[in-house]
């Protein structure tokens, strides 16, 4: 078990940024603080914009088996799917021995693994690579580019990428957003946000065909330099796919606390 304080800023880091984005999607989205639970939840066609988690330390078996039920009525009662986040650090010894039963009997299934990782690492030297060009994001077409790079990337149709970012104020001025070009073409993209004394990576994406040549490390790190000569922040988080951990920490980022993203069972 990772450091609960580490687990503990992990899970809020993922509340405090993701209030900013699904509300920056839609202002009338549905942002609650329940007990035990923080729903987040634009009700979009980009997933990862649907988001509920639980936020108690050190809750027992029974407990969270009510709170998952209750965050799957919640997730539920949506138009669109979309993901619980549970950071199992959090639990208590025998509500970890006895999650996937709670999750079974809640009607979720496990969907894919994360981490949350951390790190003290800025700031980073300003970052090159051969192949490629940095542009920050500032125009709509770019936003754009930045979209469909993240749906390529994950799976989703160009239309839900598209949909999640839109026309995003946030995404053009707060984020210090990035993409990667290769002789002009966008073939990488990573973001960083100032959130609660930290700046946070967030969706970080490669186009499939150019994947494992460096091109998500080293826009990243752009994303991660430049948010820190913006900000003056230090500490960076993020949570991190298991394609994406190995790259995190190349940079620096150490891992902390194991996600589990689970979806309503078809």
């Amino acid at each position: 078990m990772a450091d609960l304080a580490d687990a503990i800023e992990s899970m809020e880091q993922l509340a405090v940024v993701w209030r900013d984005m699904v509300l920056d999607r839609d202002p009338g989205a549905d942002v609650r603080e329940l007990p035990g639970i923080a729903v987040r939840w634009a009700d979009s066609r980009f997933a990862f914009w649907n988001c509920v988690t639980l936020t108690e330390v050190g809750a027992e078996a029974g407990l969270v088996a009510q709170r998952l039920g209750r965050a799957a009525d919640i997730m539920r009662s949506k138009r669109r799917p979309g993901f619980l986040w549970l950071f199992e650090d959090l639990l208590a010894e025998e509500a970890r021995t006895r999650l996937a039963e709670a999750a079974e009997q809640a009607g979720l299934e496990h969907a894919f693994p994360g981490t949350g990782m951390a790190g003290n690492l800025l700031p980073l030297a300003e970052p090159h690579h051969p192949d490629l060009t940095f542009v920050r994001v500032t125009t709509d077409a770019q936003l754009q580019d930045y979209a469909d790079l993240n749906s390529r990337a994950y799976g989703f149709p160009p239309a839900d990428g598209r949909d999640g970012l839109g026309a995003s104020d946030l995404w053009k001025s707060r984020a210090c957003a990035w993409l990667a070009l290769r002789d002009g073409v966008p073939v990488a993209c990573a973001a960083t946000v100032a959130a609660d004394g930290r700046l946070f990576v967030a969706l970080v994406a490669t186009a499939p065909e150019w994947q494992h040549r460096g091109y998500g490390e080293a826009v990243t790190r752009k994303a991660l330099y430049e948010g820190a000569r913006a900000t003056g922040l230090t500490r960076a988080t993020l949570h991190a796919t298991p394609a994406g951990a190995p790259v995190y920490r190349r940079i620096g980022f150490q891992p902390n606390s194991t996600i589990h993203f689970y979806r309503l069972r078809s």
